[in-house]
């Protein structure tokens, strides 16, 4: 993106995400109170007085080591190499310490615009508590309170202040990914591999990943966003209220994809989960990849493989239509292949139908198998045409839609697979009834 960049930095629970929140409008990055909810960085777009910029949250820089600091430390370093302003946060209420003092040599190191915002002063008495801060040589510090918005707009101001100016407005036109599957299935690596940059943690704890990032780049001329998903857990198994949030980011996530890609880990096979995951993509009507992953633990892949495209037909019946992609982020050989696909599934989920030829499709099928009596009534579709794209939606007008049994439905897509090749996009029936 050419937008101009801020990043939000500070030690754990200082209220980074709580700030992040209030300046892109929404509930984007996880809010709770446990040290160290935020560990990747999370991007969004954000405007101020007409000013378009990009947002980034970050994970909470400490001198103590905890787990997955060295990383955390990384990606904050990361987002403040890539930044044109840092809004620094630290706790009014708890004061200066220790982490504070190492964030600030940190950027007074990377020679960054940086604004410095006393969190948590949630009233005219606490004030004072400001002051202290002045000793990181950072500036006058800002009062703010992201839990009730006070001092937000006078943040922003010197924000905007500090942003390089950009003539043009970021029109986002680019093929949206979503990374969608169990959690530890390879994920965070595949992200890494197609961005060609490590801005995910990757290791092999579950449950690494708990937001969801995008990420915005370029891949043989073609514009792509790539988001990464907490892993999603059954429901039953989602014990943290911490992994609830990252169930909902990652269903937020396929509700604003184009193609959702279901990675599979080869070694474990199709697991009931597994279902349970493409489940959410399908419903929302998503174009979808299936990527069978760590293929590089398997010894003899060709049998590996025509076994699995067995038990696949067998656990998803209604998904025939979805390419599969064997690969390793270990040894990655085939990323052209998968960017290769990606363009065919995308073409198919902007695909466009002439009126006259669906409707020669939709009276053939209806000539060669006449539709069967269902709920005291026989349907009869008079007359068919595309009402939209992403995915591929088709009004059918009928006499009564109650008397369309789903099995027939199920036929009429299936004809117009027949007549145009949709490699991995949905095809959305409407039933009408014709006034």
């Amino acid at each position: 993106m050419n937008l101009p960049l801020v990043a939000i930095v500070g030690s754990p629970s200082v209220g980074k995400s709580t700030i992040f929140n209030r300046i892109v409008g929404e509930r984007k990055s996880i809010v709770e109170e446990t040290r160290g909810i935020t560990r990747d960085r999370i991007y969004a777009k954000a405007s101020w007085l007409t000013v378009n910029f990009n947002v980034v949250d970050t994970g909470g820089i400490e001198v103590e080591n905890r787990p997955f600091q060295e990383q955390i430390r990384m990606q904050a370093e990361l987002a403040i190499d890539e930044a044109d302003v840092v809004i620094f946060v630290v706790d009014g209420k708890i004061g200066l310490n220790e982490d504070d003092k190492m964030v600030a040599k940190m950027l007074r190191k990377a020679k960054k615009h940086v604004i410095l915002a006393v969190n948590k002063v949630d009233n005219i008495n606490e004030i004072n508590n400001i002051y202290e801060f002045y000793a990181l040589s950072l500036g006058d510090p800002i009062a703010v309170s992201g839990e009730h918005g006070i001092g937000i707009g006078d943040l922003l101001d010197r924000v905007v202040k500090e942003l390089p100016h950009v003539l043009d407005d970021y029109i986002d036109n680019s093929i949206k990914l979503a990374l969608i599957g169990r959690p530890n299935v390879g994920k965070s690596s595949l992200f890494n591999k197609m961005v060609d940059q490590n801005r995910v943690i990757v290791s092999n704890i579950e449950g690494t990943t708990r937001d969801s990032i995008d990420t915005s780049f370029t891949y043989d001329d073609k514009e792509y966003t790539l988001i990464d998903t907490a892993g999603l857990k059954k429901r039953g198994k989602i014990y943290e209220a911490v992994d609830k949030y990252a169930a909902l980011r990652a269903l937020r996530s396929i509700d604003k994809c184009d193609i959702a890609l279901l990675l599979i880990d080869a070694k474990d096979g199709i697991r009931e989960q597994d279902k349970h995951v493409v489940g959410y993509a399908i419903e929302a009507k998503k174009a979808i990849i299936v990527i069978v992953n760590k293929c590089d633990l398997i010894e003899n892949l060709n049998d590996y493989k025509k076994e699995f495209l067995e038990k696949f037909k067998t656990e998803f019946k209604f998904l025939d239509y979805v390419p599969i992609i064997f690969t390793s982020t270990v040894n990655f050989k085939n990323k052209k292949e998968i960017f290769k696909t990606i363009e065919e599934v995308y073409e198919s989920y902007i695909f466009q139908i002439k009126t006259s030829v669906l409707n020669d499709i939709i009276q053939e099928a209806q000539m060669m198998n006449e539709t069967p009596n269902f709920n005291g009534g026989r349907v009869r579709i008079y007359y068919a045409q595309q009402v939209a794209s992403k995915p591929l939606s088709i009004a059918l007008f009928v006499n009564e839609p109650s008397w369309m049994h789903f099995s027939y439905l199920r036929y009429i897509e299936n004809k117009i697979r027949d007549s145009f090749e949709l490699k991995g996009s949905p095809i959305n029936l409407i039933l009408r009834k014709r006034k």
